[in-house]
């Protein structure tokens, strides 16, 4: 079967994230003017953005490391030849802090808050050649390096001193606006190097340690919730023209409110993203977890249930918010949890894989992005070229 193409290009996405800094301390007025590469245009919907509302990602995440490695690009683009697959999300930063390339940000340079791990050129080139969507991941706000070298930047305890999570790594503050352009700066570049759009994540608050113990300083009487509203809202605004999307928490979609107290409101994150990525993951799940008013005693047993109901949830608690633009493109499991214990997880495998997308399916959504964090892909539930439509094959059109 041969290949449908969009007509037009897809522009960049963007997303926001947060790098290391360092040492050297650049004022912040050298970063904003780094990082207003993209021109302001009001808030009309570029043609760009219009395209990529019709384009169906059916994708996997792949680590900066595996995207450094030839054979396994050779790999993954031959798998979406024959495949079903459109898309590739790659990390531009990971929860480590560091860019996964050679940046030439000016406060990543002097932080030599990089890593070469990959050649993103030369990445997205190969790709694209394939007619390939590549989504670039950028971690937001754990971000250990940055926090550690500027600790002012960071989440703090009540002796005045960096917070650490349960992991020992200390977290931005989202309240200090002052690392928001170092972020964008590095959104931007990434787009000039080849990426088609830009994901978020971490866009929130820690969850784990001991969180009674932060303190944010000023707040200016603002709720965790509106802090992280107001982030998404200003990448938005120095990016007007970009594709933004954000990586969520699955619960929130069943959670009323910012119950989860990381600043993640479901009904709030839509109106300024392109789109909204919920990790419905079933192992996520607390045991006896209630979804759309069914209790799940293991989650993780019951892929097609859980992620069914968490979407039916979101449509509909989404419905009734006009301002809320965002699609929807959930992360699914491809991975085994073993450490949930005996009886409470199972091996996951094509039946598990294809049931969560048939989930995704049956509750109105067209579009999925599966996770394994070692990249190790259940390639054999991945329907292939040959049994998709033409609607199901669609690329996008590359120069």
């Amino acid at each position: 079967m041969t290949k449908s193409f969009f007509p037009a290009v897809l522009a960049v996405v963007a997303s926001v994230c947060v790098a290391g800094c360092g040492q050297v301390v650049l004022p912040l007025a050298l970063i904003m003017s780094h990082s207003r590469a993209i021109p302001r245009a009001g808030q009309e919907i570029s043609p760009a953005r219009e395209n990529v509302k019709t384009f169906k990602v059916k994708g996997l995440y792949l680590t900066g490391w595996t995207a450094g490695v030839e054979e396994r690009i050779r790999h993954y683009a031959d798998l979406a030849d024959k495949t079903e697959i459109n898309t590739y999300v790659v990390d531009i930063k990971d929860s480590d802090g560091y860019v996964g390339y050679e940046s030439d940000v000016p406060e990543v340079r002097a932080a030599g808050a990089w890593q070469r791990r990959y050649h993103p050129e030369r990445l997205t080139g190969a790709f694209h050649e394939h007619s390939i969507h590549v989504i670039g991941r950028l971690v937001c706000f754990k971000d250990p390096v940055l926090s550690t070298r500027r600790p002012a930047l960071a989440i703090q305890t009540l002796a005045g001193k960096p917070w650490l999570d349960d992991d020992k790594k200390a977290w931005l503050n989202p309240y200090n606006r002052e690392s928001w352009a170092y972020i964008i700066a590095i959104a931007k570049e990434a787009i000039q190097k080849g990426f088609d759009e830009i994901q978020f994540d971490y866009v929130r608050f820690a969850s784990d340690g001991h969180t009674d113990d932060m303190r944010f300083g000023d707040t200016q009487g603002k709720t965790k919730h509106e802090v992280i509203k107001e982030f998404l809202a200003y990448a938005r605004e120095e990016m007007p023209d970009a594709v933004l999307s954000a990586d969520v928490f699955g619960i929130i979609c069943e959670s009323p409110g910012d119950t989860e107290d990381i600043g993640q409101y479901l009904e709030m994150l839509g109106a300024d993203m392109d789109f909204i990525s919920p990790m419905v993951y079933p192992s996520h799940y607390a045991l006896g977890q209630v979804v759309n008013g069914m209790r799940y005693a293991a989650p993780d047993r019951d892929p097609y249930g859980v992620v069914h109901n968490t979407l039916l949830q979101a449509k509909r608690r989404i419905a009734a918010v006009p301002s809320f633009r965002a699609g929807m493109r959930p992360y699914l499991q491809d991975f085994t949890a073993t450490w949930l214990g005996e009886g409470k997880y199972q091996q996951y495998g094509a039946e598990q894989v294809r049931q969560q997308i048939k989930a995704v399916y049956d509750a109105g959504y067209d579009q999925w992005i599966l996770w394994s964090a070692r990249n190790k892909y259940t390639e054999s539930a991945l329907e292939s070229e040959s049994g998709l439509s033409e609607l199901q094959t669609a690329r996008v059109g590359y120069p």
